[in-house]
């Protein structure tokens, strides 16, 4: 079915209701590889309740399936996550009832044997107060879906790194086990869990989600440039250039220019870029 231009940038679905608790917060911590160390005093606020801090790329997962994208009549078996953007508004809270108002923002034609760039927005809300808690930006990649006949340009471009040598590199780890942890905070895609499903999709094995990685760079970033303050974080955006394999070593590079933080993720193992072009603004 091909994408019917006009229809799919009328998408859009307004106030979805989520909930979520002080257990999916930890979880997803946990998800993303805080508290290795039960005895690192910075680390246990992101996973025990006594004095719990959030997140901010908990917000991938708060409202896990909100959207209209469902609706848009592109070939899933073909789709690739390009790039996630994320806006604080406010850090998010412990737990909360919220809402999502999700929305096609764009859609980029890239021609018949190229794909199509489809850019949708959420925004997300406390149901109890209104306050705004969090904008995202998502970027699809729908590689079976191109010559639909919409733009071809004006797509967003990504972000520069600075051309000097990396003020830092933070090395994190991944466990074997981390994808199978991490899908109980929403994700449930076989290609994260079932070998043969992964064989199938072209991979020997089962890969990590790109969120997960995405979540482990900015568990990097507070270990490092936040010293642990996940609140300093106002925005978090990436483009996805690779997958990893649960149990690989990401090196996170890492510059900083006073509120811009820029970074790109790497494999140690193969030395392969994983995620690139990385934004983290800081308060």
């Amino acid at each position: 079915m091909a994408i019917d231009y006009e229809h799919l940038m009328s998408l859009k679905s307004e106030g979805q209701e989520f909930s979520y608790g002080d257990r999916e917060t930890m979880l997803y911590a946990l998800g993303i590889g805080f508290g290795r160390d039960p005895m690192n005093d910075k680390e246990l606020p992101f996973v025990y309740e006594k004095d719990l801090q959030t997140i901010p790329t908990m917000s991938s997962v708060i409202a896990w399936g909100a959207g209209p994208m469902a609706q848009s009549g592109i070939n899933y078996l073909m789709v690739v996550h390009g790039e996630q953007k994320l806006t604080m508004h406010k850090p998010l809270p412990v737990a909360a009832d919220i809402t999502a108002d999700s929305r096609v923002i764009g859609a980029y034609d890239k021609g018949a044997d190229k794909g199509a760039i489809i850019i949708t927005e959420t925004l997300i809300k406390d149901k109890k107060t209104g306050d705004k808690l969090c904008t995202m930006q998502s970027t699809t990649f729908a590689r079976g879906d191109g010559g639909f006949g919409g733009p071809s340009e004006g797509a967003p471009k990504p972000h520069p790194l600075p051309e000097r040598a990396p003020d830092q590199t933070v090395e994190v780890d991944t466990r074997p086990d981390q994808a199978l942890l991490y899908r109980l905070s929403g994700d449930r895609n076989p290609l994260h869990a079932d070998p043969e499903v992964a064989k199938m999709a072209g991979f020997p094995a089962p890969i990590l989600h790109g969120l997960c990685t995405y979540g482990t760079c900015c568990r990097a970033i507070i270990s490092s440039v936040c010293d642990y303050d996940a609140s300093k974080i106002t925005g978090f955006d990436v483009r996805f250039s690779s997958p990893v394999f649960p149990g690989e070593t990401i090196l996170v590079d890492i510059w900083q220019d006073g509120k811009t933080v820029s970074f790109r993720a790497r494999v140690k193992e193969r030395d392969a870029v994983v995620i690139n072009n990385g934004k983290c603004t800081l308060a």
